[in-house]
Parts: structure tokens; C-alpha cells; sequence
């Protein structure tokens, strides 16, 4: 059995010793391969929204004026990553929480309830939500997010419920 020798004072600080570096190729380094995909953030857009919002509407409505943003893509390769977190108050058994673009709910091909997140229970709780999605947008003209809940079972939802809850949408444009 073979056996190696570490040298601990160095593994422990992350240094690898002089003598073990070939410097001549490590100067020769100038760029990563074109194989390597090297995304970059290239626009970042956020609302914010703490204004208290109620609804007992079974369908999705626009119901925060705030948290919706609009975003302009430089290219039509450029991904666009949505995050969200927000505070629901549910009155009922269930609440519904989604993004759409434009009109498009954007969890209607993926999620069984058209929704990115269900929050179920039995009723009259405070829940925090957060929500990601990388969309593909395919354009360089204006692209509207927005955050749309709610109600399942005809009580009321309510967004931002109490004086220090604050929701978040954010709109990251990751270039190809």
C-alpha cells in the first residue's frame, strides 16, 4: 500500500507550496475556455411592497400595485431570475401564491394549482413565502413581474399583514 505524506501546516492555511506550482503556466493563463459558460449579472431591478392587501377572489388578480417591476433584457439569449418573498395571511384553509410575466402566470406549465407555492392550514396563521424562477423571456423590449395570490377556499388572504412585513420582488437579467 502506498502511502502519502501531507504536509499539514500548509494544507491547513490552503497554500500549496512554491515548488509544487509550475508558475510559467500559471502566467500563460489569460482567459477560461470558450466550453465553460460564464453567465453574468447584468441588471438588477427590485420592488418592494408593504402595504397590507386582502383578497377572497379564487383567481389571480393584480392585487399588489407595487410589487410588480419591469425589466428590459440587453439580449434575447439573456435569462431573467425572479425572486420574491413575501408574508401572506391566510383567514381559510389555503392560500395561492405565483409570478407572471406580462398576463402569463408563469407556473401554469409546471405547478398542479397554477401556483408556485400553496400554503395550506387550518386557517388564521401568518406564513413567509419565497419564490424562484428563471425565465426566458426571448426579447429586448420591456418585461413586467408581478406578484399575484390567491384565496382557496373563499375567505381572505391577506399580503403583508402586519406593520413590519415588507415583501421583495427581484429581477436579475444573467447574461448568456
Amino acid at each position: 500500500m502506498a502511502l502519502s505524506k501531507i504536509d499539514a501546516a500548509n494544507f491547513l492555511t490552503g497554500t500549496i507550496p512554491q515548488g509544487n506550482v509550475a508558475n510559467a503556466s500559471l502566467n500563460a493563463v489569460t482567459a477560461l475556455p470558450a466550453a465553460i459558460a460564464t453567465g453574468k449579472v447584468l441588471q438588477v431591478v427590485t420592488a418592494l411592497d408593504g402595504t397590507n392587501r386582502a383578497t377572497t377572489s379564487e383567481t389571480f388578480g393584480l392585487n399588489s400595485s407595487t410589487l410588480t417591476l419591469n425589466i428590459t433584457p440587453s439580449a434575447t439569449s439573456s435569462k431573467i431570475l425572479v425572486t420574491c418573498s413575501a408574508m401572506l395571511y391566510i383567514g381559510g384553509q389555503a392560500a395561492r401564491l405565483t409570478i407572471f410575466r406580462d398576463s402569463t402566470n408563469l407556473a401554469s406549465a409546471t405547478a398542479p394549482e397554477d401556483s408556485f407555492v400553496t400554503m395550506d392550514g387550518d386557517g388564521n396563521y401568518g406564513a413567509v413565502s419565497g419564490m424562484h424562477f428563471l425565465d426566458s423571456p426571448s426579447t429586448t423590449s420591456a418585461v413586467n413581474y408581478q406578484i399575484r395570490f390567491r384565496n382557496n377556499q373563499g375567505s381572505t388572504t391577506t399580503t403583508m399583514p402586519f406593520r413590519s412585513a415588507l415583501g421583495v420582488l427581484t429581477a436579475y437579467e444573467i447574461g448568456a
